[in-house]
């Protein structure tokens, strides 16, 4: 498949921009997160639990508007919609910028695709702001190159969010390279997989994540579906495995550990499935869900809960101890067949699993434990379609719509609205919080916000 690179190096030569400090500084500073509290870091899109709930101590504000309480805002190169990270007094960032250089040979679509292919160079940044002040600490264009397909009006080139261990942060720009860097934005090594042929050609959001020493991608596209473990130190591949029948889905996979065992849990069209971390072997697979199963998997007590939400609707708990395929079979411990998200994940209090219908704003509130519903669905006064993720945080729920809003609601069965909060650019990507401190992302701007009293 079509790729420009022609004007680049094998080697990339990588353009560095520092401000507020050095990355020597920056490297300097950084503590391992073993001997932080991990109610300073928000290391993964979905935050320290993975299922979208801050840490204890977390007390974001509740009501903003563009003049109160915004601690800072940062304007960013290009655009994108993955949600930042945080790291001790880092906020990291992605975005994609495009260019005025052409390209020499335009790519061009396949058959299958609703979408035109840029005939522009496009610039692959990562950021690092510092938490407390917004001040840039360094900014890192990691690759220049024509995307080889187009996307979906509502997408970014820059919809995979980055995650870190404390040591290095680890970004994913899809077809355009898999990146390791330093805390302070030095590329440690880079990936190339190919390119993706995604559904319609409507974009790609790849957001890798952790397990242990493996650094876990998830391949789905429309064919040759894969997910493979790279060597975190070095990228080199340990282990990759097809999926097959699966096509596009945009998911993330859930690492979690049961029975002394480290397991990925993947969601897919076809069927959502457990692997072993360690080796890609996989363990279970359960059919049932809709096309374009896009929301990450969420685990309950020794259960996981899977779900999708396009031309259907299913939601459904699965023993983590199932073996083998259980598709139609009564190993599953509960379904439910309405209002199910086709682009968010729910999120998870305590046994309250939250999530909205479709892309739109009716929210419901359900069991985790049986299935059942806790509450009345409700309209979500404020917003009218959502792509980014609930979160969970001193008592509240945070829902970010497209169109800059962002309505909050008590975190229990009420679902009382306590605010709804308006900020300029469509909020994508996901909510995250941290102290006293929300960071929301638009397409081209990062806020921090924090009670006034915070701000002195």
């Amino acid at each position: 498949m079509w790729r420009t690179t022609s004007m680049l190096s094998s080697v990339l030569v990588l353009a560095t921009t520092s401000f507020a400090q050095t990355s020597t500084t920056v490297e300097s500073t950084a503590v391992s997160l073993k001997s932080k509290s991990s109610d300073a870091n928000w290391t993964h899109w979905r935050g320290p639990t993975s299922n979208g709930k801050a840490a204890a101590s977390a007390r974001p504000p509740i009501k903003w508007d563009v003049q109160t309480n915004v601690r800072w805002s940062r304007k960013l190169p290009g655009e994108g919609s993955s949600t930042p990270i945080v790291l001790n007094d880092q906020v990291v960032l992605l975005s994609a910028e495009a260019t005025d250089r052409k390209a020499l040979t335009p790519p061009v679509a396949n058959e299958a695709s609703k979408t035109i292919p840029p005939n522009v160079f496009y610039r692959f940044w990562v950021t690092s702001l510092d938490r407390r002040s917004g001040e840039l600490q360094w900014q890192k264009l990691v690759t220049e190159q024509v995307p080889h397909a187009g996307k979906h009006q509502t997408h970014t080139y820059a919809a995979g969010s980055p995650t870190t261990d404390g040591e290095h942060i680890y970004v994913s720009f899809g077809s355009q390279g898999i990146y390791c860097m330093t805390l302070g934005g030095e590329v440690v090594w880079s990936v190339d997989l190919g390119d993706m042929t995604t559904r319609y050609g409507w974009g790609e959001a790849i957001t890798p994540v952790l397990a242990g020493d493996l650094l876990i991608v998830n391949w789905d596209q429309e064919q040759g579906s894969f997910i493979t473990a790279l060597d975190k130190r070095t990228g080199k591949t340990v282990w990759k495995v097809d999926r097959p029948n699966e096509a596009t889905s945009w998911n993330t996979p859930l690492v979690t550990e049961y029975d002394g065992r480290q397991m990925l849990i993947v969601n897919g069209t076809d069927r959502a499935r457990a692997y072993d971390a360690r080796t890609g072997a996989e363990i279970w697979a359960c059919g049932g869900q809709t096309v374009n199963a896009i929301p990450s998997p969420v685990r309950f007590e020794d259960s996981v809960i899977c779900m999708s939400g396009y031309r259907g609707s299913i939601a459904m708990a699965i023993p983590l101890d199932a073996q083998g395929d259980i598709t139609g079979s009564s190993k599953t411990l509960w379904k439910v067949d309405q209002g199910t998200p086709y682009v968010p994940s729910p999120a998870l209090s305590d046994n309250r699993l939250y999530f909205t219908g479709i892309n739109a704003d009716i929210l419901s509130c359900i069991d985790a434990r049986n299935g059942r519903s806790l509450a009345d669905r409700k309209r979500l006064s404020g917003v009218t379609a959502l792509y980014s993720s609930p979160l969970v945080a001193g008592g509240h729920i945070y829902f970010c719509g497209r169109e800059g809003t962002t309505v909050v609601i008590k975190d229990d069965a009420t679902l009382e609205t306590v605010a709804v909060n308006r900020l300029e650019g469509a909020l994508d990507a996901s909510p995250v919080a941290v102290g006293n401190d929300l960071f929301l992302r638009s397409w081209d701007t990062v806020y921090c916000l924090s009670d006034a009293a915070d701000n002195k």
